[in-house]
């Protein structure tokens, strides 16, 4: 599976951006996510979404302001992100798993890795 990020940006805080991860080859992903990098700090999870779309996961930072979505049929990943603040400035990577997933809030229970998009929250 090979997944590309787009929709990266800078944006006024308060602002809106909505990021995409298109997936391409074998694309079946049972969970797919979205986590973030900040200069200087650790990858964190930003949110994950299961296959059928029922299920979701958020971190508390982003609750209420952040949602995820996938079409399936198109093979994308979307994350909507509105009121966007200068804390939420990092480079934004979407990932994948296989067909079983442990913890949906740690990095490395993701096969798959897109090369990340930069979103610059301006105060």
């Amino acid at each position: 599976v090979q997944l590309q990020a787009s929709g990266g940006g800078l944006v006024q805080a308060g602002g809106s951006l909505r990021l995409s991860c298109s997936a391409s080859g074998r694309t079946f992903s049972y969970v797919m996510g979205w986590f973030r990098q900040a200069p200087g700090k650790e990858r964190e999870f930003v949110c994950a979404i299961s296959w059928s779309g029922s299920s979701t996961r958020y971190a508390d930072s982003v609750k209420g302001r952040f949602t995820i979505s996938r079409d399936n049929a198109k093979n994308t990943l979307y994350l909507q992100m509105n009121s966007l603040k200068p804390e939420d400035t990092a480079v934004y990577y979407c990932a994948g798993s296989g067909p079983e997933i442990g913890n949906w809030y740690t990095a490395r229970s993701y096969d798959y890795w897109g090369q990340g998009t930069l979103v610059t929250v301006s105060s």
